[in-house]
């Protein structure tokens, strides 16, 4: 009678937590929401244990520990995967979690306004994150293709046309009918982007008036970017230009500039160093920015010196550089001496601009006169630290490389692309390394094209988003196509993000457990090769970072999931609540958690709501 009993009561416990289970199951479906990381399902094991201590009466025998284990082994089956997410309210179409300014105020953060801490990221706590599916606008359309997007955008897609009117006498945008035209002009050159990237060329004497100067310039820094026309007409020239503006008064301006297939960044010159390593960019450009350079003793320039490369030109237009009254005039023999004591020269001056160039070696800093600031970085400073670092008001000096060779020692571009840099050596990979990642992504590109041609339209992707960019092989492997590529180096890994900038390509670093600094619907492909695998062991929430992919994800975009099998099956079972079809995979040999790929595509839909 007593094992009898015995059973019967392991029975009701039994009953008792599977019940127990369901319940969480059901709970976390609902309501939508976690406390942290893998939450439910981490939550429902706790609840578990307790539901199992109590009821056992604290008893631990193996038998119960087993059954609380196979209790809990079920939330994992395909019924623990939901089979829809709830879709966000149409006045979060435009969410950027971690540049929400309704975060500020609901969680009374204090910031300083003055460093422009309020346009710097701040990201929701766990709880405090959207579990659901971004809608687009009402109307919303497939974007216009590349090269025509970038004079050309659906008006529905960007619901926003007081630029058009703040900005009429300008050039900057014109609304007529169902598009938004951008004619190319800017604050300072109405009349195109295209004659004033020319006039600078001419005043640097370079040959054609062509800026890139047989290759030498290549990456750029457009600060203040406005729609990013800038940029947008350097890629002619084969530059590339890393285009960055605050979610300020301005809104919307970087989300037009990707919405026309010119690469941008959302962020600000505030109190934190921008998110790129030293030594990334030959130019750096201001037009009518509205920055104060003069504040906290010139710390914002600075900050653009960390990133100039040796010999990298600053480009200035703005009233202060043709000094037309006293303030201005005042304003600019301020900003001189300032530059002139960081070693920057005037090369060249004409109209409204003014070009200062950067010492090619660190002599100019060592023989300055003890004392004079700004004062030269110190040896425990790292400059490629970057990821919530806060600026600092002082000189970063050469590498001994750098200052030996005069230079970066980088091959013009298009070479340098497939060149090793000499800064492969901070990371202590050979250049037999650097080829055989190049030749190893090549061959995946190729596996993946071959899934992705039969189902994409023609020129129907344009902005990639590589989430774990490593050298940047990834994109260098589709320099044929007419493509961009955001190369994103986590936080807390090997800095390479360097190794790529010195390849001519641009990106940034972030960390994949919050939400990237971006509009949604900007990326018409994201390629995350290991990242599930590599949050996941942080703790972070592989469910968070599928639906912020979703958020980034244009409707018809794809996405390219390259990990273990394992990971890849879990990803699959997220498909029908994302929204999402599968269109090709890879799977390794059966038995084997080896290497294997998913090739997905976001659906095109809607709310009832908005018909």
């Amino acid at each position: 009678m007593r094992g009898r009993s015995g059973r019967a009561h392991k029975k009701r416990i039994l009953a008792y937590v599977v019940c127990a289970a369901i319940f969480l199951v059901c709970l976390y479906t609902y309501l939508g929401k976690r406390t942290s990381g893998e939450s439910a399902l981490q939550y429902g094991k706790q609840s578990l244990m307790k539901l199992g201590s109590s009821y056992l009466h604290g008893d631990e025998d193996s038998d119960s520990v087993g059954m609380l284990h196979e209790a809990y082994t079920k939330l994992w089956t395909d019924d623990a995967f939901p089979k829809s997410f709830p879709v966000c309210d149409d006045s979060l179409s435009e969410l950027i979690p971690c540049l929400d300014k309704n975060l500020i105020y609901q969680t009374r953060l204090k910031v300083d306004y003055s460093l422009m801490e309020h346009y710097e990221r701040h990201c929701p706590s766990p709880d405090r994150r959207y579990n659901c599916l971004i809608p687009p606008p009402p109307g919303y359309k497939i974007p216009v293709k590349w090269p025509q997007s970038r004079d050309e955008v659906w008006k529905a897609n960007i619901p926003h046309t007081h630029l058009a009117h703040e900005k009429s006498d300008q050039n900057w945008m014109v609304v007529k009918g169902n598009k938004i035209y951008f004619p190319g002009g800017g604050t300072h050159f109405h009349y195109g982007a295209d004659k004033y990237i020319a006039s600078i060329a001419n005043m640097l004497k370079f040959p054609n008036n062509n800026l890139n100067n047989r290759g030498k310039l290549r990456t750029v820094l457009d600060v203040g970017c406005g729609v990013a026309s800038f940029g947008g007409y350097l890629l002619s020239s084969d530059m590339i230009a890393m285009s960055l503006a605050p979610n300020d008064v301005h809104e919307n301006q970087i989300q037009f500039a990707l919405e026309r297939g010119i690469p941008a960044y959302l962020g600000v010159l505030g109190s934190k160093r921008l998110p790129y390593p030293s030594r990334s960019f030959e130019l750096a450009h201001c037009s009518r920015c509205r920055i104060d350079w003069l504040q906290r003793d010139g710390i914002l320039l600075l900050e653009l010196d960390r990133l100039l490369r040796p010999g990298g030109y600053f480009a200035y237009s703005s009233p202060e550089a043709y000094a037309q009254d006293d303030e201005d005039r005042k304003i600019w023999r301020e900003m001189n001496a300032l530059v002139g004591r960081m070693c920057w020269k005037v090369v060249a001056r004409k109209n409204q601009t003014a070009i200062w160039q950067k010492p090619l070696t660190n002599h100019c800093y060592l023989e300055r006169k003890p004392g004079t600031r700004p004062h030269l970085c110190g040896s425990d400073d790292d400059p490629d630290a970057v990821w919530g670092v806060p600026m600092k008001a002082c000189i970063t000096p050469y590498s001994e490389h750098d200052h030996k060779a005069r230079g970066s020692g980088l091959a013009p571009w298009p070479a340098r692309l497939i060149s090793p840099p000499p800064r492969l050596a901070d990371f202590g990979y050979s250049s037999e390394m650097f080829k055989n990642d190049l030749e190893l992504w090549r061959q995946r590109v190729d596996k993946y094209w071959n899934i992705l041609g039969p189902n994409m339209l023609s020129d129907g992707v344009r902005n990639i988003m590589d989430m774990n960019a490593n050298m940047g092989s990834f994109a260098a492997a589709l320099k044929e196509k007419d493509v961009w590529v955001m190369n994103v180096v986590p936080e807390d890994g090997p800095n390479t993000l360097k190794i790529i900038y010195d390849r001519g390509l641009i990106g940034t670093v972030h960390n994949w457990c919050e939400a990237f600094s971006t509009y949604p619907r900007t990326y018409d492909l994201l390629h995350a090769s290991t990242i599930f695998s590599d949050i996941k062991k942080k703790g972070c929430s592989l469910e968070d970072l599928l639906l912020e992919m979703d958020r980034i994800l244009r409707p018809s975009g794809f996405a390219i999931i390259h990990d273990k099998l394992t990971v890849v099956n879990y990803v699959k079972k997220y498909l029908e609540a994302l929204r999402w079809e599968a269109i090709g995979d890879s799977t390794p040999e059966a038995g084997q958690d080896e290497d294997a790929f998913l090739v997905v595509r976001k659906k095109l839909w809607s709310t009832s709501r908005q018909f």
